[in-house]
């Protein structure tokens, strides 16, 4: 059985998925193992995978908590340029240090998070088949889609092409020192040096977690790109306490702006005072941003939580609020809820883009976001059904896609032949 190495970014909206990706291929009969920074491990234990650390001079345990929290005070352009530097830090890392590791395993084949610059030169320059695993929003390129990092609607009109080509533009100018690191190891390593963004990824197989329905329409996605639906399991997480007996009968509204933008205080008692006149209990899962006993009171007295058990929470919810994080959004869709989605930065515009885009829900932008507007936003998502129906499309687009199953099915057959799997067109 192939030994298999995973390489990602030590955020949770990528371990998780990663990790349950990892854990059915380990069920599966494979080995498994994670080679990423001293924190996650926590969670490859977790998920039943080996785990190998890297960087441990640039973040020894508990660097990227700190680094976490730093983060989670940003927003906007701020947040981004801080996460591209840190992007840079890990790249040299993984282009530095991962080579004579995964030498060290006898690793068979690499599935590499797009998020992971430099994933895709290991893999050429050790000659590893490898597949690339879209964790948050695709990063393929393609003019009439516009950069993940804008909450841009779809408009493949000539203004909307025109649009998204000075996006990107723009994006290359801030990820230039990225791409130049990238250039240098390519040189190094005696590897093609790349024009196209999308020549980073596999040639053999790319796999995303968002259904194809969750995506604007895309024509020059290659053949070996997959829409497999999202890869979750709540076994293959860390356990979080959760008191259970403090439900009441009324509808749950669920929010969490996730692990990494949550330490903006006033963003919850906007959402708190913006639920608090609906019948329903609101339950806010902090993310481990702020302690429930250090935050002041909230409007209409919610329940506060440290950490939630989303995927438990998510079935008896009816609305969800959302930072519009990948794998929030589509735990949400998975369980038919529709959203309001509040995007920070990041890919989060894009994915709250598509929210909307789709009809599961509404977004208010940042810059934008007040009480009224909020309350605004969820009152329509709260009492028109046809949300909750596209919600509901999207649920069942998501069970027809296969999921972590067919997911692992492609990883496998990469390894068996190191040949290129091609999806089946309708």
């Amino acid at each position: 059985m192939p030994h298999f190495g995973m390489i990602c970014p030590s955020a949770s909206g990528h371990l998780n998925p990663m990790t349950t990706l990892g854990n059915e291929l380990v069920r599966r009969g494979h080995r498994v193992t994670l080679f990423c920074i001293e924190d996650a491990e926590p969670k490859a234990t977790a998920a039943g995978l080996d785990f190998v650390p890297v960087g441990q001079r640039d973040f020894p345990r508990g660097t990227m908590r700190r680094k976490m929290a730093e983060l989670g005070r940003l927003s906007g352009a701020p947040a981004l340029r801080y996460t591209l530097e840190l992007f840079t830090t890990t790249t040299r890392c993984i282009l530095e240090e991962t080579p004579q590791v995964i030498r060290g395993e006898s690793v068979d084949a690499l599935l590499v998070d797009q998020s992971s610059f430099g994933g895709a030169e290991v893999a050429k320059h050790l000659e590893l088949p490898f597949v690339s695993v879209c964790c948050a929003l695709l990063f393929n390129r393609e003019i009439n889609a516009p950069p993940i990092n804008t909450d841009w609607s779809y408009r493949p009109d000539a203004f909307g092409r025109l649009r998204n080509w000075l996006g990107y533009k723009l994006v290359e100018h801030m990820t230039r020192s990225l791409k130049e690191m990238l250039q240098d190891y390519r040189r190094k390593w005696k590897l093609p040096l790349i024009d196209d963004p999308n020549e980073m990824f596999s040639d053999l197989a790319q796999i995303c977690q968002q259904p194809a329905e969750f995506e604007f329409p895309r024509r020059e996605l290659p053949r070996t790109f997959h829409f497999t639906g999202p890869y979750a399991n709540a076994s293959c997480r860390e356990s979080s306490d959760f008191p259970w007996d403090r439900l009441d009968d009324r509808p749950l509204i669920y929010a969490s702006l996730g692990t990494l933008q949550n330490r903006l205080v006033e963003n919850y008692r906007v959402i708190a005072e913006a639920c608090s006149e609906l019948p329903a209990q609101l339950v806010i899962a902090l993310g481990g941003g702020s302690e429930p006993e250090s935050m002041p009171e909230l409007p209409g007295k919610p329940l506060l939580v440290g950490y939630a058990p989303q995927l438990d929470l998510l079935p008896r919810s009816r609305l969800t609020i959302t930072h519009a994080g990948m794998n929030t959004t589509l735990e949400s869709l998975q369980s038919g809820v529709p959203m309001v989605a509040i995007p920070i930065t990041n890919d989060q515009p894009g994915v709250a883009s598509r929210i909307a885009w789709s009809g599961a829900g509404e977004f208010v932008p940042l810059r934008r976001l007040s009480v009224p507007r909020l309350r605004s936003a969820i009152e329509r998502v709260w009492e028109t059904p046809g949300y909750r129906q596209n919600a509901e499309r999207l649920k069942d687009a998501i069970q027809k896609a296969g999921g972590t199953s067919r997911a692992a099915d492609i990883v496998e057959q990469v390894a068996a032949t190191g040949q290129a799997v091609y999806r089946i067109e309708p």
